[in-house]
Formats: C-alpha cells, structure tokens, sequence
C-alpha cells in the first residue's frame, strides 16, 4: 500500500497529458459508508483553477451505470496508481459495475473512506484527489463543435460525455508529487 500524505494543492505537481492519456485515472462516484459506488477508468478531464478554487473535470458518458452515482452523490474522488496496476485499471474501464457485485475486488483493488469526502479511494493508489462537484454542464452538444473539428469519431451513437467539475478539497499522495521547493 502507497505511503500518501497530504498536498496543498499550491505544491502539487504532476504530469498532466501523461497522466490522463496514457496512466489514466480511476474515477470513483457513491459513497464508502453506504456500500454503494462504482469505479471507472477515465482519460478525459483536466485539472485547473475556476472560480478561485482548484478543480478536476471529468467527462463520463450518460450510460455509464457510474453516471447514476455521480448524480446522486455530491463527491468523487480520482485516483492514480504504479503502472503495475494498468491492468486493474484496464478491467474498470471495459467492465461494468452492472455485472459485478464487487468491482474494486475483481480488479484487485481496495477501497479505502476518504478523508473528506464520502466517495472511496484506493488502498493501492499512490494519489488520490478527493472533489465535491460543483458544476454539471448536462452534455457536450454536437453543435458546440467548431469546424474542421467533427465529432463524429468519438460519438457515433451520439452518446456526448456530460462534464463534471469538481472543487478538490484534498491531495494525498506519494512524494513524487509534492512540486519542489523553488
């Protein structure tokens, strides 16, 4: 289990494009106490600062059985592990919640309560960023595309991601991300 301590967020850092396109992130939506949450593998979103907070954008798709979750809980978390969990990660993100009781344990994975927030972390994770949502933009539009980009690629059943920003209330992570000191 990965040794994680507190990050402000100010002394954060991570490689961003590496990290959503090729690590990717494990997204979890629910709540630990209930019992009831699910997680997918996300390589969509970004981080930043809006509206004076620091915040996590995530894209997920309507149909998703994690969307339900997102829409009835206030939290999510995000986490990101060693590369010898990409195949934990590749199981989240083409199997769903719908056919297993106890995905986290199918992949290999420990859920873990968050510290502040009520959707799980992961045991194996070496950071996790805990959110409270704080916008919901519904769904991407095919019309919001601005030529000569098309969406026709990604969404041929026109099932358009919704976007979701979450405000990050907590970093907890290995040393590697906490930004040197300058």
């Amino acid at each position: 289990m990965a040794e994680r301590s507190a990050i402000p967020w100010e002394d954060f850092q991570l490689p961003v494009f590496r990290q959503w396109a090729k690590n990717w992130l494990l997204l979890c939506a629910g709540d630990f106490n209930d019992g009831k949450y699910n997680m997918m593998t996300v390589g969509w979103g970004s981080f930043g600062v809006i509206w004076g907070k620091p915040f996590a954008m995530i894209l997920v798709r309507p149909q998703r059985f994690t969307m339900p979750l997102l829409e009835k809980y206030p939290t999510f978390t995000l986490s990101a592990f060693p590369a010898d969990k990409k195949d934990a990660l590749s199981f989240c993100g083409s199997k769903s919640g719908r056919e297993y009781a106890d995905k986290a344990a199918a992949a290999g994975l420990t859920a873990i309560p968050s510290q502040q927030v009520g959707a799980p972390g992961f045991a194996e994770a070496e950071l996790i960023f805990e959110c409270n949502k704080i916008y919901d933009a519904e769904v991407l539009k095919k019309s919001g595309f601005i030529p000569p980009f098309t969406a026709e690629e990604w969404y041929p059943q026109n099932d358009y991601h919704r976007v979701i920003y979450g405000e990050i209330t907590g970093i907890y992570g290995t040393p590697e991300y906490r930004a040197s000191a300058r």
